[in-house]
């Protein structure tokens, strides 16, 4: 028997997935009405799963006229950790990665989070819009908790959904593109500028949601690819790492190759990785490979991968030359947030009455 509960997520992400096709005409007929703000956190290297995940699609919607912030969220690293380690190398490499890749300092804001006080201070009145209830009822953050590497949860765990809503809302941001998990984040926001709205006066947009249609990328051990399971490929990995992390994939038994995603998980994640690297259907890459079997999958995966990356790692290579540059890019983009965030909490400073 279904029950309410069980079809409201299946219902949420089918009305997220017709107001995204929406969202997707109206950007192509009008970019400049639209502010997107999104971000990763500084916790290791980013890989293909980020690229074909998120990362080209922040290039195309800049390269479209959209008005993009892009944060590097180095208070949330806390979040679900004791210490940030290497944070200023985990930043750089971010940096590195995002003009490699095609980020445009002219028309992208790239910063980072400790480097915007006033935006952490919204955190305050929208903690006061949302019950401890709401909170710990949170999908995500009930997933982050069961994977933290905490012997203890924080309450920082806590208010990581109201903090990504200052991350958002700080820049009046209309527009987030979120995987189907991470809808219900995206709703704590709604849900803390309606309420500010209501109470105080008309500020804050609410943000729509922009699904990402990209598939799940799977890791070399055939889990999820992800930088805490040591199982993806970096963006700044050598041509020659990049050989030896897909020799370790996992495969299968069966020595034909086709794309089954559903009984061939590890096969299909390797087909589907030469796929999205060559632009070209996975089906069409399997039945090329045919009766090859594994390594001949693993031969066309690694030359389908260093072909797509070799510009991205050869750009990378030369920002890496001129440090001072990529650094002068985070100090740009840290004073235009700081201006954009300062007026917005003047501004929620007049409609509360000058509380904060």
């Amino acid at each position: 028997m279904t029950t309410a509960t069980d079809t409201a997520a299946p219902i949420a992400a089918a009305s997220a997935q017709r107001r995204s096709a929406e969202l997707e005409r109206l950007i192509q007929q009008a970019p400049e009405r639209f502010r997107v703000m999104t971000g990763d956190r500084p916790t290791g290297q980013l890989h293909l799963g980020h690229y074909f995940g998120t990362l080209h699609n922040r290039v195309r919607l800049q390269d479209l006229g959209v008005d993009v912030f892009l944060i590097i969220a180095d208070y949330q690293v806390l979040t679900d950790r004791d210490v940030a380690d290497r944070l200023t190398d985990h930043m750089e490499g971010m940096l590195l990665d995002y003009l490699a890749i095609g980020i445009d300092p002219a028309r992208t804001t790239v910063f980072n989070h400790s480097a915007v006080p006033a935006l952490n201070q919204l955190m305050l009145p929208f903690l006061s819009l949302v019950s401890v209830a709401e909170l710990s009822r949170n999908p995500t953050v009930k997933d982050e908790i069961a994977h933290s590497r905490q012997s203890a949860v924080s309450g920082l765990m806590f208010t990581y959904p109201v903090h990504q809503a200052a991350d958002i809302l700080f820049c009046k941001g209309n527009l987030v593109p979120v995987g189907q998990d991470q809808l219900p984040h995206l709703e704590v926001t709604r849900t803390v500028a309606r309420r500010f709205n209501e109470r105080y006066g008309a500020v804050f947009p609410e943000p729509d949601a922009l699904l990402s249609a990209a598939p799940l990328l799977l890791g070399t051990d055939g889990t999820k690819m992800s930088k805490s399971r040591g199982n993806s490929i970096a963006l700044c990995a050598t041509a020659d790492e990049t050989a030896r992390l897909i020799r370790g994939a996992k495969t299968d038994t069966d020595r034909h190759i086709t794309y089954d995603p559903e009984n061939r998980p590890e096969v299909s994640g390797l087909v589907l990785l030469a796929a999205l690297c060559l632009g070209r259907d996975p089906h069409g890459v399997a039945e090329e490979v045919g009766a090859g079997g594994g390594a001949a999958l693993k031969r066309t995966v690694t030359d389908a991968v260093n072909s797509r990356l070799a510009p991205i790692r050869a750009r990378r290579a030369e920002y890496a030359q001129d440090m001072a540059y990529v650094r002068s890019v985070l100090r740009a983009g840290n004073e235009r947030a700081n201006e954009i965030a300062e007026a917005t909490l003047d501004e929620v400073r007049g409609v509360m009455g000058g509380v904060l």
